[in-house]
Parts: C-alpha cells; structure tokens; sequence
C-alpha cells in the first residue's frame, strides 16, 4: 500500500533533518542513505533522492559525490541481494514490535528500519544482518530515543537540547550525542545490544566518561550544520568577525549554521572606529599586529573547514569616514543577504556603533542578531541590587553582585564545526596586506624596521597555539600558580591574555578547562572575575581610559620629565629589575602581572610620571592591550581608581620575590650577567674590581640611575597626597576618611535611599576603598614614608647573609685596591729609574691573572702583571 501524501511529507522533513547530521559526523552516508530507502521506500528513494542531496553540490560538493556514489551502487545490486536484505529487515521488525509504544511507533519505526538497514546493506547474508549488527544498530536507535532528554557531557553536568532563541545570551544550540557506533567495541555493543532486546529501551544510558581530560572535551556536544531546507537555495548570511577569531565556543558562528543558509565571514577593519575616542589607543602597533598573524591564521582555518575569510576595509559615503555600516550595506546589496550574526563587544564606543549599525540595517529589513561570548558576564547586565555599593571596585563586591542577580546560564563551550555550507558567488574583498596592520617603518635608505621581529619569534598566533599554550599550562605551570605566580624567572604563568583579548580562546572554555584540570586554584579562576570587572567599570565611567575617577588626585603635581619617561620606557632606568622588565615588553609584548606592578610602581611612586603615560605606553606595546583591564589597572596604581593598591612594588628589595637569583634579569639585560646573584639587584654596590671584571661601566655599558634617593621619593609621593586631600577637603569623608567618588547615573538610579551615599547638589558622592597609608598621611602631613605605620611598600625578603656578603666584598676590594696600587707606583718608579740611567724597558709581565691562596670568595683575583712584581 503507498503511503499517504502526509505520510511522505514528514518522511521527507525527517530525511532533511538527519541530512544535516551527517555533515556533523553524527551519522555516516550508509547509514543515512539506509534511512532513506526506510522511509521512503525502495522506488520514491531512487526517484527523490538526487534531488534531495541536491543542495549539497554547492554547500558540500565531497559529502554530495559520496552520497550519489553509494545510491549508485545501491541501484546496481541485484534482485537476489535486495530480497535477502527485506528478509533480514522483516524478521528484526517482528522481534521488536513488542517493544514500541503506540505514541512513538511512527519515529521508532523510521529510525530503526532505517539503521539495520543500514547493516543489512553493509552484510552480506541475513545471519550477518542478524548477528552483530543488529546489536550495534539497536544501541544506535536507544541513543537516538533519548537525545531530548538530559545528558550527561563531557563536563560532568546535565545538558539539554535549546534552540536559537532560547539561547540569545551566549549559548548557542546544540545537540548532544553518544560516541558514533562505529567505534563502539564489540562487548560494548552486544551488551548494550542485549539490554535493549530485554525491553530497556526508554533508559538513557550514561556514557561512561574518559579519565582523560582531553578526551572528555572531544565527547562534548557536536552541532548541526545549516543546509537549505529545500532545493531553492535561501539568500546567505553574514558573519561578522570583530575579536572572536575561533571556531571553537563560537555562539555567533553556530547560531549562524543554525539558519540553514550559507555563511559568509567578513572581517571589517576600520580604523577609526576601533581606535576609540580621544586618547585611548585602543589598537596600539603591538595588538594591531598581532591582530594581523590572527587573522592570517583564522583565515586558514577557515579554508580548512571549506569556508573563506573575506576582509574590508570599511568605507565612507562622499567625504565621510570610512564605517564599518557602509561596509555591510555594500555586502547586503552584493550578497542579497537579509541577516547579520556577531558576537558584541562591550567598549562604550564600540557598542554604541553596534546599536547604531543594527538600528540602520533594521530600517533596511536586514535582522541583526548579537551574541554574548567576550566576557563569561555580560557588564551590562551586571546589577548592585541587594549588595549595595559598599566596597565597590574589588572583585569581591562584583562577584557578590553576578551571585545576587545571576544572569543567564553560562552553558558548555561549544565544539567547532567540521565545514560551512558556502554560497554560490562570494563577494568582492581585498587582500589582508591591504589592511595595513603589520606595516612597518622604513629608513631614509628604504630598508624595512622589523620590530616586530622578537614578538613573531615568541608566539604561536594562532587558535590552535592558544589551546597548546593552555594544556600546556594546566599540565605544569598551574600548579605553581597559586604561590608562585609572580615569580618572573619561571613559567608559572599562563601567558593566555593575547588569545583572550583576540577571541581566540574563550573565557568559558578557559573556565571550563580550569575546572577540569585537577589542580584548581581560585587565584586564577578569579583573573578571569578580574576581567570581568574591569569591563563593568568601563561601562560605568567611559572616560576610565584618560580621566582619574577620585577628583583630588586630578590635581596631584606631576613630574614633566621626558628624560625620566624615555629612559622608563626603554628599560635603561639603572634599577636591573625594573629595566628587564621594560626590554622584555618592547622585544615581545608581554610581561607578567607581578612586574607590570613593579614598573607601574616605579613610574607613579618613584618617578612621579602621571599613570596616563604608563596606560599610554602599554597601549601601544602589549600584544594583549585591553582598555578595560589597563585602565583600571593603571587608575589603581596611580592612587585615583575605584580600588586603591595596598602595595607599592620596590624596584630593588622586591626583587627577592620575583626574581631571587637574578635569572629574570640576566636573560633581559646581558650586561650585568657576570655580576653575582647577592649584587645583581644593586650594581652600583658593586667593588670597582667587580665591574671592571664583569666589563660593566655605568653610564656606558649599563645607564646610571636615574634616581638614588628612593626612600625620599615615596615621602615626597606621599605628601603631594596628603596635600590635595587637604585641598579638596569635601571628597574626603570627614567619619571613615575615605575617598568620595560620584556615582554615574547607572548606579545612581540603583543607590537611591541605600546607606552610605551622600548627596551633595546634583552629584551622588560615595565612600569607596581608600589606603590606610593615605589616611595616616592625612593626619601627618610632613611625616616621612618610614614612620607611616601603614607603609605600603613591598621590601621582599631581605637576607642578612646578603648584607654581610656585600660588607666583605667592599673590604677585600679596598684591600685589594691599595696592594694594586703600590705595585703600579713601584713599577712606575723603576721604569723611570731604567728610563734615566739609558737602560733598556723591561720586559712585560707575562703572568696570568690567578686566585690568591688564602682567598675564601670567588671575587678575590689578584693582576698577573702584580704577581710577577711581587715575585
């Protein structure tokens, strides 16, 4: 009896619906087309079934030569071989009949019917169709039963099927599946198989989860490739790439499968939109040209998976700027696309074009749909409501707000696609050299400046170097980071900032990978808290990146000393530590977060440089600049930020913490590596036998200090503190002695008739973390930094075996000094005495210089010229 035409139908839909599941892997083309024959039946398949993979010829032109090859070869088997398959299929239905309930009977019976079919295709005698097959396909159809129940993934947490809607947050759908059967073991299979026979049919079966880390993310959830629903191929979609340059956890790029359409990526970069407003060198030379090698690398990974990458320039109407609006107006029009997917981005400046740019397409009937992925929190969504403000600006207080008012739900990371169904015709784009990211200076003489050439050297840019850099990490560094993170001589640090500013990695996979390591520690799943907060504050005060947020501090007197700035800048300040941290940032765009501390420190506490140029020149040489987390950072450190650092980085004696050997600074700044580990720190404490010996002339070799006086210094930082918290007496609370800070109307609307605001005119004025150092200060203005019971300073351990070291090597040298020069007058004299008499010169001393017997120091070498006098 033919079926229904209703009964064609939904066999149809369900034949385009596991059509797109072969693409993912999910299920092979035998066992998709077996499906068909099930469904379909024997004659509609070989009438319907090239035009239903039709499609295919230009969304996936190998999936669709393998699909028509295996209906070609089905079509050829002869008549004896279709019989001895219908037998098989007919005996297996009747053992399973029993097992079907009324309600599920139409599904069950297409998939099951389908699968063996499967196997009856693949075996050559019914016994075979029989046998171990069937155990395998039965397993198959218990798995497939149950895919819309909660299963357990790779993470160990439940998870379900959402759909695109449910998910605008940030998590995109998908749909989870057990391991393929085709590498499920053959006991596994007859015992799964066996359980199903018995009538287990409606038990999900738990997947066994993998002791190793690395294999449970390859078990996570795979996603369903968009194919066109029908043969007439839907207009494409475009997917804007800002800072998301992966194909793994990508909302945006699944969401965009998810529209059954071609995908188109473009990549617009315009300048002055990314740039920001005003000073904020928001893409310096450094990030632009990592940018560069990320996009390169992208690209490529695009081209594997059968996409391609299109990059603009984006462009102006008449005399306007170029913007990246036009750009997507021009690709609408040349693409007849009617839909955008990105992921947002959280920059005021950025995201007020983004609004701007859906609100423009919108009027033009094109849908625009953003995604959440930059940040693990959404800082738009972030509220004070039942926390209160009290102690804003530390990462406690925000993680206590995301816990008071939980956004959406942060969901699993999403796995990469395996391909991208591709459009007909691709736009018109321009080559990556023409964006100019990674061009570079030349000399008056035509050759190029490579400066970039240490930073190329250090890094892999791509998204799989991001996933070595952080397995590497978790198998070794993490272990170390808890205590030992600010250690400058030793990996113990991820080095994942750059990846993370790009949108190669994201921050849940990186979430979700911490958890997952056995080592756990809360210090470095609260960076990522870190950088959450400095993207709220960002949204809270958009100037954060130029304008000091306490008003006191805006009138501190600041140093105007270029010479200081450069010599900071370049790493030839003549403290070791300070200057190998600098040199490293200039040769390869990173520098850990203890050190960045360190120079920070030196360049507000010391050097009395406004923190505007430290934000400035981070900007511009940090491969992972972020203005948000640089901004907060350097507002802290300067004393003027929500937060107040409770330290001060001394650039001698905080040494022995991060770099106790001297191993950091022998790698950065060469010339002082033959000074000793007790020495290295202090170069100037050096006998001058000691650097003659090491070849070290300060002033040539290695630059004189800029500074000497540092105890000085931090009295007088001090007291220019004091001094305008006396000016400005009324943003300091008379009770706590605490800073105020008005409020922006954001928090304003959500303070209103909380304790602890004060209101003063129109401004909201509230107490926020101030250093107890400052309000001692407060009370003693001429006091010196030494007697502030709340020094801030960070001295590091100081030995005293160090100390009396450096007294003796000062004393054997004086001694060694004296002997030295009495043999130089004694051989001057006798020179003079030959020179008088006509006698000839003598020879000269052919000695070598050696160690003196009774020397207990390695430092102690006695000229080879005084020992033959002395002989």
């Amino acid at each position: 009896m033919p079926p229904s035409a209703g009964a064609t139908e939904d066999s149809k839909a369900l034949v385009r619906k596991v059509l797109r599941e072969v693409l993912m892997g999910r299920e092979d083309p035998e066992g998709f087309f077996a499906m068909c024959v099930s469904a379909l039946g024997h004659q509609e398949t070989r009438s319907q079934f090239l035009s239903i993979i039709q499609p295919l010829s230009t969304a996936n032109i190998s999936m669709h030569t393998v699909l028509t090859s295996i209906y070609n070869e089905y079509f050829s088997k002869t008549e004896d071989d279709e019989l001895e398959v219908a037998l098989a299929l007919s005996l297996l239905e009747m053992k399973d009949n029993h097992r079907s309930t009324p309600s599920q009977e139409s599904l069950h019976q297409h998939l099951h019917e389908g699968l063996n079919q499967r196997g009856a295709c693949q075996s050559t005698t019914v016994s075979q169709a029989l046998g171990s097959s069937h155990n395998q396909l039965t397993d198959v159809v218990e798995s497939r039963k149950n895919t819309s129940l909660p299963q357990t993934g790779a993470w160990g947490k439940s998870r379900s099927l959402k759909t695109t809607s449910e998910n605008k947050q940030g998590t995109s759908p998908t749909v989870c599946t057990p391991t393929p059967p085709g590498i499920v073991s053959t006991q596994d299979t007859a015992k799964e198989g066996k359980q199903v026979l018995e009538g287990d049919l409606n038990q999900p079966e738990k997947p066994k989860r993998s002791k190793n880390r690395r294999q449970r993310r390859k078990d996570t959830c795979q996603h369903v490739v968009g194919l066109p629903v029908s043969t007439s191929a839907p207009p494409p979609v475009l997917l804007w790439f800002r800072r998301d340059l992966r194909l793994c956890d990508n909302p945006a790029l699944n969401g965009s499968l998810e529209a059954g359409a071609p995908v188109i990526p473009v990549f617009i970069w315009s300048p002055d939109e990314e740039e920001g407003p005003g000073v904020t060198v928001a893409m310096g030379g450094a990030c632009k040209y990592w940018l560069y090698q990320a996009l390169s690398c992208f690209s490529s990974s695009l081209d594997r998976i059968g996409s391609h990458l299109v990059f603009l320039k984006a462009k102006g109407e008449g005399n306007e700027v170029g913007s990246s609006l036009c750009s997507l107006k021009e690709l609408v029009k040349e693409t007849g696309a009617r839909t955008v997917f990105a992921n947002a981005l959280y920059e005021p400046w950025l995201k007020e074009r983004d609004d701007h740019v859906v609100s423009a397409l919108h009027e033009d009937g094109v849908e625009f749909k953003m995604f959440h992925s930059y940040c693990l929190r959404d800082p738009y969504s972030v509220s004070t409501e039942g926390v209160g403000l009290r102690g804003i600006g530390s990462v406690s207080h925000f993680m206590n707000c995301c816990k008071q008012n939980p956004g959406s739900a942060l969901g699993v990371p999403l796995d990469p696609p395996v391909s991208l169904p591709t459009p007909v015709h691709w736009p018109k784009g321009v080559p990556l050299d023409e964006l100019e990211l990674a061009r570079m200076p030349r000399r008056k003489d035509g050759t190029t400046i490579d400066w970039a050439a240490n930073i190329r050297e250090s890094w892999d840019f791509s998204e799989e170097g991001a996933h070595a850099r952080l397995e590497a990490f978790l198998h070794d560094g993490v272990y170390r980071y808890e205590n030992e993170s600010g250690r400058a001589d030793a990996p113990n640090t991820s080095c994942l900032s750059p990846y993370l500013h790009f949108g190669q990695l994201s921050p849940r996979w990186l979430l979700w990978d911490a958890k997952g390591a056995r080592c756990r520690p809360p210090k470095f799943q609260r960076k990522l808290a870190w950088r959450d907060l400095s993207y709220w504050q960002l949204t809270l005060f958009p100037d954060l990146p130029w304008e000091s947020l306490r008003p006191p501090y805006k009138a501190l007197r600041w140093s105007s000393d270029r010479g200081h700035l450069k010599a900071w800048q370049r790493g030839r300040t003549g403290y070791p530590l300070v200057d190998a941290a600098m040199r490293q940032l200039w040769l390869t765009g990173w520098m850990n977060n203890y050190m960045r501390h360190v120079v920070a420190s030196f360049l507000i506490a010391y050097l009395y440089l406004p923190w505007q140029e430290g934000y400035r020149w981070f900007q511009d040489t940090l491969v992972d600049a972020d203005v948000a987390i640089d901004a907060m950072m350097w507002q802290n450190g300067g004393m003027c930020g929500l937060d107040h650092w409770n330290f001060v980085m001394h650039p001698i004696d905080a040494a022995m913490t991060c770099d106790p050997n001297g191993t950091y600074v022998r790698k950065w700044c060469p010339e002082l590596a033959d000074l000793p580990d007790e020495l290295i720190h202090k170069p100037w404490k050096c006998p001058a036998s000691m650097l003659r010996r090491a070849g070290l002339v300060f002033g040539q070799t290695y630059p004189e200090r800029i500074v000497t006086d540092l105890e000085e210094r931090r009295t007088h930082s001090l007291q220019d503190v004091a001094l305008v918290r006396r000016e400005f007496a009324q943003y300091v609370d008379k009770r706590s002695g605490c800073d105020l800070v008005p409020l922006p109307p954001r928090l304003v609307s959500e303070a209103l008739g909380s304790s602890g605001v004060v209101r003063e005119g129109k401004q909201f004025l509230l107490p926020v973390i101030t250093r107890m150092e400052f309000k001692h200060q407060q009370e003693d203005p001429d006091a010196d930094a030494a007697s502030n019971p709340y020094n801030a300073v960070l001295k590091g351990y100081v030995s005293r075996k160090r100390d009396e070291t450096i007294a003796f090597l000062n004393e054997r040298d004086f001694t060694a000094s004296v002997m030295y020069e009495g043999v130089q007058r004694k051989e001057r004299l006798e020179s003079d005495n030959r020179r008088i008499e006509g006698l000839p010169r003598p020879p000269a001393p052919r000695g070598r210089a050696r160690r003196t017997p009774t020397a207990k120091d390695r430092f102690s070498i006695v000229p080879g010229g005084a020992v033959t006098s002395l002989g």
